[in-house]
């Protein structure tokens, strides 16, 4: 028998960024949450996707929530209290444990995910917080533009359990409860007619989504065999070249994704490089053409002599990005595809893979189930990109954030805002066709209006699938934002119940608005940027 969960204040379903701080807005507001998360692991593109944090270049600064803050400083504390640092790397404030090239903060999932289920742990034995892992969204009740309930299947046992809630906030990877909420909304490309933006497509496609990754994490042993067992679509992948391709996708040339230019990707596992000497900045340099170092995830020469044996890298690469099919819509299938490619890149790498010495093959290199926590050592979910979005308030169009429109100084600044974010808009090749979309972006701001649908009273958003296009979304689709999206609902569902009022009356009348305002102030969520210059 299911045993019963008293109503909740505010229900959450997701459990990865957007999730996890709306939560942790909410309960500190005092109110009662229930959180679901489909996998087994919370965190999201940190942890079950096993993507490292993507920031903007003033991060250590400024630019994120104090919560957001917080997650990073117990990240790093982490490993400085457990992990056998050297001397020079525990001493560093800013210190880089996976010495990638992708973000001054590369770490492992688990790590992540001790840290989230830390800041969630007092809440949960306070009784206001209330986890339910391995559920899966699968039906919604509305009316009157209100979301009653949500009906979720608990992947373990079969069973199936509703949930009221006086605020839902949906923090799905893929925006799952608007579909089942009746909630209005956008998937895939607008046209170009929509938004007047300039890289939209001519005509609307919701089936162009920006590809899907299956990430997975290596380790390398030299003289060692790990050679898997050669994957089923091994034959069509290795054969495999995309029209906008230099070459086949399984090979070391790849596209630049600001340029489109063809591109050497060099591979060296365990390089002798000093990690203390590897600068992790996108603004000045992607970092990608060092395959080994872009996304390493730990780094064996930070670390006493002797303590690990390789380093961890993780691979999130353009040879593993998957486009045949969209994953809203043809979900099983896009995943199964994408699951094989990264298997196939495996399989590739280990044994066909060109090597600097002029040999093929790197047998040595182990996937590692442990650090994903799978039994096969793919991530436990793929990396989603895009979302649906809702048709918000207000939409966030290529005109209010991209620099060769609104100029290095330029950008819409709203009189709504509740939070910052900022990143180039990069979108990857996608199941419509097209390339890489990388276009320069300013430091930007989050309106309140693009977390309110239009007609929906108490639907909040957390994460890709708030107001943005499928342009837009590729600057407001990473790490910080998406905590920030979450928090924001979080708070904003807390503050309505405790003042009687709306979300969409606390958008639109200026006084309410400012007393949200000085909620967010308070608990440290940046809602304007100091003067920076474009990204």
């Amino acid at each position: 028998m299911i045993p019963e969960i008293p109503e909740p204040d505010i229900l959450v379903v997701g459990g990865g960024l957007g999730g996890v701080a709306a939560a942790l807005a909410a309960c500190r507001a005092g109110r009662t949450v229930v959180l679901t998360e489909e996998t087994d692991w919370i965190g999201g593109q940190l942890t079950s996707q096993a993507v490292p944090p993507d920031e903007h270049p003033w991060v250590e600064q400024f630019g994120t929530t104090a919560s957001y803050r917080a997650l990073r400083d117990a990240i790093r504390e982490y490993y400085r209290r457990w992990y056998p640092l050297r001397s020079e790397a525990l001493a560093l404030s800013r210190l880089n444990p996976g010495a990638g090239r992708v973000s001054k903060l590369c770490h492992e999932p688990r790590v992540a995910l001790a840290v989230l289920e830390s800041m969630l742990a007092p809440h949960r034995a306070a009784g206001r917080l209330t986890l339910l892992t391995e559920h899966r969204p699968v039906a919604a009740e509305s009316d009157n533009d209100v979301v009653r309930s949500v009906t979720l299947d608990d992947l373990r046992d079969g069973g199936r359990r509703t949930i009221a809630a006086r605020y839902v906030v949906d923090a799905t990877e893929t925006g799952e409860v608007l579909e089942l909420a009746g909630v209005e909304h956008a998937v895939g490309a607008e046209s170009r007619a929509e938004f007047d933006e300039p890289h939209a497509p001519d005509r609307a496609d919701p089936l162009n989504q920006q590809g899907i990754t299956v990430c997975f994490a290596l380790s390398h042993h030299e003289g060692e065999d790990h050679t898997i067992d050669r994957p089923a679509d091994h034959d069509f992948w290795s054969s495999y070249r995309p029209d906008f391709w230099p070459g086949p996708l399984l090979g070391f040339e790849a596209p630049d994704p600001r340029s489109l230019e063809s591109v050497p990707r060099t591979f060296v596992p365990n390089p002798a490089l000093d990690p203390l000497d590897v600068t992790a900045d996108q603004s000045a340099d992607a970092g990608d053409k060092e395959l080994w170092g872009f996304r390493r995830i730990l780094a064996r020469k930070l670390h006493r002599p002797g303590a690990f044996d390789s380093d961890i890298t993780l691979v999130n690469w353009p040879l593993n990005d998957y486009w045949l099919k969209p994953f809203i819509g043809e979900g099983t299938e896009a995943l199964r595809g994408a699951r094989q490619l990264s298997l196939s890149l495996l399989y590739w790498l280990q044994t066909a893979a060109p090597r600097q010495d002029g040999g093929t093959g790197f047998p040595g290199l182990r996937i590692r189930p442990d650090v994903t926590g799978t039994a096969d050592g793919l991530a436990k979910a793929p990396y989603l990109r895009e979302s649906r979005r809702i048709k918000a308030v207000t939409t966030v169009t290529e005109h209010d954030v991209a620099i060769d429109l609104v100029g290095p100084y330029g950008g819409t600044r709203h009189r709504d805002s509740v939070g910052v974010g900022g990143y180039r808009i990069d979108l990857h090749p996608s199941t419509g066709g097209d390339n890489y979309i990388d276009i320069g972006s300013v430091p930007f701001e989050i309106p309140l209006g693009a977390l309110l649908p239009r007609r929906v009273r108490n639907l909040l958003p957390a994460g890709k699938n708030i107001g943005t296009t499928h342009i837009t979304n590729g600057c407001y689709r990473l790490h910080p934002v998406e905590w920030n999206a979450g928090e924001v609902a979080g708070a904003l569902a807390a503050h309505c119940l405790a003042e009687g009022v709306e979300p969409h009356q606390v958008q639109s009348e200026d006084k309410r608005f400012e007393e949200f305002a000085r909620l967010l102030d308070r608990d440290g969520v940046q809602r304007h940027w100091p003067d920076v210059r474009g990204y």
